[in-house]
């Protein structure tokens, strides 16, 4: 009955990471402490989240008072845009994408709960992985896409893996050239990427006390490491 409740809406994504993960001798589904999990293995939780921590954060803090918990998060570094047909007998697109996913793609979803990482039965997993993103064409929906919509992701390989088990693993995720003293914008330019991941990594940062502001400057807040 758990296997059944814990798979009623799975993804394809969700369920070829689980056979990924899975080992000989793991139990699939089961319920600990009242909430259904993903994988049991002597007595290790691994859990898998493809998107939004916000929804498993009572689920995580139950569950490391008195289990292992390893949360394994997802990141697309290569993607595959795969467009259905838009009508009967057309055929499907299909392109890569030119955005890259990486390692510290996983501050997006770890602003719900950064504290954790400090927590001794907590460890998180991200798995780099090759993807294949399914849309559909829909005139009701996503007029700022073209009208096209994503009903699924598809997992093509896991291509590299990295634990964070503590604060100086979290750390490890900055750029190796970050000054001692910061600005997210500095964060963001050697990341490369949008200064919203500086700013969640930052945040992330400063709730398990890895960082701390110093000062400002104008607007801008600088943070220096702990």
């Amino acid at each position: 009955m758990a296997g059944s409740i814990g798979t009623l809406n799975e993804s394809h994504l969700h369920a070829s990471l689980k056979e990924h993960y899975a080992q000989p001798g793991d139990l699939m589904e089961e319920v600990v402490d009242g909430y259904v999990v993903d994988i049991l293995r002597d007595g290790l939780i691994i859990e898998i989240q493809t998107a939004n921590f916000a929804s498993i954060n009572k689920k995580m803090r139950e569950l490391v008072k008195r289990h292992q918990v390893r949360l394994v998060f997802p990141v697309a570094q290569d993607k595959w845009i795969v467009k259905l047909p838009e009508t009967e007998g057309g055929k499907a697109g299909r392109r890569k994408s030119p955005k890259h996913g990486s390692f510290e793609d996983v501050f997006t979803e770890l602003v719900s709960f950064p504290d954790l990482i400090t927590h001794k039965n907590f460890e998180l997993e991200v798995a780099l992985t090759q993807e294949e993103e399914i849309r559909r064409f829909d005139r009701r929906r996503r007029w700022w896409r073209g009208n096209w919509v994503t009903v699924e992701r598809r997992l093509l390989g896991v291509i590299g893996q990295l634990t964070v088990r503590s604060g100086s693993d979290l750390m490890g995720l900055l750029p190796p050239d970050l000054p001692d003293e910061f600005r997210t914008s500095d964060l963001a330019d050697l990341f490369g990427r949008p200064r919203a991941i500086a700013q969640q990594a930052a945040y992330c940062l400063r709730k398990c006390g890895l960082i701390k502001q110093v000062g400002k400057e104008g607007n801008a807040i600088v943070y220096t490491k702990v």
